[in-house]
């Protein structure tokens, strides 16, 4: 069984819609709440790299 954790950016009136992490036989896998049939499965390297490009575009 893949135990998902909710980020923890989901609260308030949006928390049922959010991004969820799992980790299974060294592979780190995504889905939406909303659409938790729907699994993507990333590299650690490949999550570090959307997430520091996603910081970079909120900043600028």
């Amino acid at each position: 069984m893949i135990q998902w954790q909710k980020s923890t950016f989901s609260s308030g009136s949006d928390g049922s819609n959010c991004v969820e992490l799992a980790h299974r036989d060294g592979t780190l896998l995504l889905r939406e709440s909303d659409n938790p049939d729907r699994i993507l499965p990333v590299s650690p390297i490949s999550l570090v790299a959307l997430l520091t490009r996603i910081r970079a575009d909120r900043t600028s």
